[in-house]
C-alpha cells in the first residue's frame, strides 16, 4: 500500500493542503489548535512525517530583539523585513522579533534604548559604535541572562555573545583592490567613514590602506573624512572633496551616508563620476541605480537574508538554557555587485 500523501493527510484532517504545508515546514503562522488537528490526523493515518509535525508543535516560544540604525536609511529597512521573516520562518522556535529603529545614535541613547529592549527579550542584536555606555548596558544584560550580540559592527565588550557581520578586513581590502587597478593612472583617493567608533568602518580603512601599502603606493590615500551617517552632511563634504581635489581619481565610502556621495558625484556630471572609481557599501535602490549609471564601480554588501538568517539561528542557540558558550558564527560572505551582475 502506498504512503500518505500530503494530500490525504489534508483530506484527513479537513484542511487545505497549503495548510499542512505551512504546519510541515513553519512558512506562515498556523492557529494552535488547526495543527493539532493535522497531527492528530497523520498519527491516524500514518503520515510518514508525523514526527517532524510534533517537533514542530513543540517548538519553545522565543522573542529576539534587534536595535537597528534609522529607519529612513534604505539598508536598514530592508534588514528589517529580512529578520522579521527569518524569525518567523525559524523551524527551530516559534519567534517574534521585536525590531526597534535608532534616530538618536549617541552611545547614551543607545546603551539605554538596548537596556530596555533587553527586558521583553530572550536575545538582542544591536548595530552601535563602540563605547563604554554600550559596553555596560551588554554587561548589565548579560548579567540577567540576555545574550547580546554585536550585529553589523563589532563590539570590545567581552560580555557580548559574539558578533554576525562580515570580515571587515577583507571588505577594505577588496575595496583598495577594485580601485588601484580599476583606476586609469595612480592619484589621490578619498575616502569617507560614518565614525571611527564603528569598528566595522574603523577596520575598513584600515586594511584599506594596507593595501595600498602593500601593492600600491604610487596612489596618494587622503585623510578620511567623516559623513556622521548623514546623508546631507556625506553630500557637503562630497563637493567639498571634488572641489579640493580636482585630480581626485578614486573614492571609498566605508560607512553610511553613500546616498549623499551619489548625490555629489552626479552634481558634478558624468565626466567627473565616469573619472572617478568609487566603491561603496550595500546594495539598495540607490546604489543599485548608482551602479547601472556608472557613478558606482563596485558595491560590497552584506547579504541581507543570509544575514538575517545567521544573526537569527545564534540568538536562538545563545537563548537556549546551558547553550550560551556555544561557538558562534563565523564571518557571513560578502555580495559584491557590479553594473554587469544585478
Amino acid at each position: 500500500m502506498d504512503r500518505p500523501t500530503i494530500a490525504d493527510l489534508a483530506r484527513a484532517a479537513s484542511v487545505s493542503v497549503s495548510t499542512v504545508d505551512r504546519v510541515l515546514n513553519g512558512r506562515d503562522p498556523v492557529r494552535p489548535a488547526t495543527a493539532e488537528k493535522v497531527l492528530a490526523a497523520a498519527e491516524a493515518i500514518g503520515f510518514h512525517a508525523t514526527g517532524l509535525i510534533r517537533q514542530r508543535l513543540d517548538r519553545p516560544d522565543r522573542t529576539l530583539g534587534f536595535l537597528l540604525q534609522q529607519r529612513s536609511r534604505p539598508y536598514y529597512r530592508l534588514l528589517g523585513e529580512a529578520l522579521q521573516e527569518a524569525v518567523r520562518t525559524s523551524p527551530a522556535v516559534r519567534g517574534r522579533a521585536v525590531i526597534e529603529f535608532m534616530d538618536d545614535l549617541t552611545p547614551g541613547a543607545v546603551a539605554d534604548r538596548l537596556l530596555k529592549l533587553g527586558a521583553d527579550v530572550d536575545a538582542a542584536a544591536v548595530v552601535a559604535a563602540d563605547h563604554p555606555h554600550v559596553t555596560q548596558a551588554i554587561d548589565r544584560l548579560n548579567g540577567r541572562g540576555v545574550p547580546v550580540f554585536a550585529f553589523i559592527s563589532d563590539l570590545t565588550a567581552q560580555a557580548r555573545a559574539g558578533y554576525v557581520g562580515l570580515d571587515n578586513w577583507k571588505v577594505g581590502r577588496t575595496a583598495a583592490w577594485a580601485v588601484s587597478n580599476l583606476c586609469k593612472a595612480p592619484g589621490k583617493v578619498g575616502i569617507f567613514v560614518g565614525s571611527h567608533r564603528y569598528l566595522c568602518q574603523d577596520v575598513c580603512e584600515a586594511s584599506f590602506r594596507s593595501y595600498f601599502r602593500e601593492h600600491a603606493p604610487e596612489f596618494q590615500l587622503l585623510e578620511p573624512l567623516t559623513s556622521l551617517e548623514d546623508p546631507r552632511y556625506a553630500h557637503e563634504s562630497t563637493l567639498d572633496l571634488l572641489k579640493r581635489n580636482p585630480d581626485l581619481v578614486g573614492l571609498y565610502v566605508a560607512g553610511g551616508g553613500v546616498e549623499g556621495v551619489i548625490r555629489g558625484l552626479r552634481d558634478q556630471g558624468g565626466d567627473v563620476f565616469r573619472r572617478i572609481v568609487t566603491v561603496g557599501h550595500e546594495i539598495t535602490e540607490d546604489t543599485r541605480s548608482a551602479l547601472i549609471d556608472g557613478v558606482l564601480k563596485l558595491v560590497l554588501s552584506h547579504p541581507v537574508k543570509g544575514l538575517a538568517e545567521t544573526a537569527v539561528a545564534a540568538m536562538i542557540r545563545a537563548a537556549e538554557p546551558g547553550d550560551r558558550d556555544l561557538p558562534v558564527p563565523g564571518p557571513v560572505p560578502f555580495d559584491i555587485f557590479t553594473a554587469e551582475n544585478l
